[in-house]
């Protein structure tokens, strides 16, 4: 069966709620953060070397990082849901999106995040990423302006995968500024399979790393 290495706080919330869409059973193991150095405990390793979540184990593979394990849950355990045809127009068109959630739209909000710990030492850095939140959140508001979903007609692994994106935003108090954004993240939230997820995994802080 497939396992879901679950680490509290962390991004492999996507999993869960990946896993009650497509409703494919998987096994959930929980991990906790240590509460004064929020790092994930050593058990982790034994998993994965880097001891990150989220990582799943499935038929003896190990995956980790969140847009691999969306791509293989999907090809491997989806049934052609929750992503267009592969040989469609449409899948690279969701497939620069799967890859856009981390690769590009989450740095600029772990800097906020981080520097803004730093206090003054860290004033000088953010001009240049308030201009970088700027930059890509404006860009997904305006790709979900008058659509529901990132590509086609439904929900897709994409919108999974950026679900975070929105989430932190709205966690920075920043979602109002993008109100394409702001009723997406509000229709995701409302469906079943989120709110499955969220119970099984549990409730989690977006603004802590």
């Amino acid at each position: 069966m497939l396992v879901v290495h679950h680490l509290n706080d962390s991004r492999s919330q996507r999993i869960l709620w990946l896993l009650e869409e497509l409703g494919v059973p998987y096994e959930l193991k929980k991990y906790d953060r240590d509460a004064t150095t929020r790092l994930a405990p050593p058990e982790l390793t034994a998993i994965h070397p880097l001891g990150k979540s989220p990582v799943i184990t499935d038929e003896g593979r190990t995956v980790h990082e969140s847009g691999a394990i969306i791509d293989y849950v999907i090809r491997r355990h989806g049934g052609g849901r929750l992503a267009p045809a592969i040989d469609s127009d449409a899948y690279e068109t969701y497939n620069q999106w799967l890859h856009y959630a981390e690769g590009s739209a989450m740095l600029p909000l772990m800097l906020f995040m981080y520097v803004g710990r730093l206090g003054e030492g860290g004033a000088p850095l953010h001009p240049r990423i308030e201009s970088e939140l700027a930059n890509h959140l404006g860009y997904v508001d305006r790709a979900l302006t008058g659509r529901d979903w990132l590509v086609g007609d439904g929900l897709t692994g994409a919108d999974i995968n950026l679900s975070f994106v929105g989430e932190v935003t709205g966690a920075f108090g920043r979602l109002d500024q993008y109100p394409g954004m702001k009723a997406w993240v509000e229709r995701f939230q409302a469906r079943p399979a989120y709110k499955a997820a969220l119970e099984k995994g549990g409730a989690y802080s977006f603004a802590r790393g």
